[in-house]
């Protein structure tokens, strides 16, 4: 098992004086995620979380973040999220929504927006929402509502009739993108309040992909747009 990205830089590595590395290391019952306790005298510094200096850390967190707090960690990406938004919509408790949250922490989102029910599926997640700001939005027109007011455009990510293929869209810097639950996909009403709805081409003879995948893919264009300067 590997640990997912929180958004550090992947040329980071764990701090001198740090036991282990961020992969597995066998234990008494298998493979443990993480670092042992640190040895050595400990390090000086706010960011460093006492509990896990003298424990160690089995947190799924990148190198650059082990043995810090929770707060530090938080406060650290907060100097550096990207500034795209991603929206889910909650009606029927799906479970792809922790899936999609997973991969708004790696990809550095500014935040998540829960649409719809205010409790969700976190099992997706792994735990990595809680390094997330979360918004709740009762419906589709309070979200736009907030969006129009923060100047970010809101992108409704399906493959309807009418939409536009993602890969030949010109994603704003400034934005929110939308997913529906699976199966049924958007809701009308946030259909109605998405400035363009953009469809991924498939190549195969299924009629979708899942929602989690989806929104991977699309949070990916995003990347490669506005960090990497790709056009498409």
């Amino acid at each position: 098992m590997k640990d997912a990205d929180t958004g550090a830089d992947a040329d980071k590595v764990a701090p001198a004086g740090a036991v282990g590395t961020a992969g597995a290391s066998e234990g008494p019952e298998g493979p443990e995620v993480g670092v042992g306790p640190w040895e050595g005298p400990w390090p000086d510094g706010e960011h460093w979380d006492p509990e896990l200096l003298e424990h160690g850390d089995r947190r799924n967190v990148v190198d650059a973040y082990r043995y810090w707090r929770h707060e530090a960690i938080v406060a650290d990406l907060d100097t550096r999220r990207h500034d795209f938004h991603v929206a889910v919509e909650n009606w029927g408790h799906d479970f792809n929504i922790g899936s999609v949250i997973r991969t708004a922490n790696a990809m550095g989102a500014k935040a998540f927006h829960i649409v719809g029910k205010r409790r969700w599926n976190r099992r997706g997640a792994m735990v990595t929402d809680r390094y997330q700001h979360e918004h709740h939005h009762p419906d589709a027109s309070a979200l736009a509502e907030w969006a129009r007011g923060e100047g970010l455009v809101l992108l409704g990510i399906d493959n309807l009739p009418g939409s536009v293929p993602i890969e030949t869209f010109d994603l704003p810097r400034r934005c929110v993108l939308v997913f529906g639950q699976e199966g049924p996909g958007l809701s009308e009403p946030m259909r109605a309040e998405c400035a363009a709805v953009l469809h991924i081409e498939q190549f195969g003879s299924t009629r979708s992909i899942n929602a989690g995948a989806a929104a991977a893919v699309a949070m990916h264009a995003w990347v490669r747009r506005h960090v990497f300067d790709q056009h498409p």
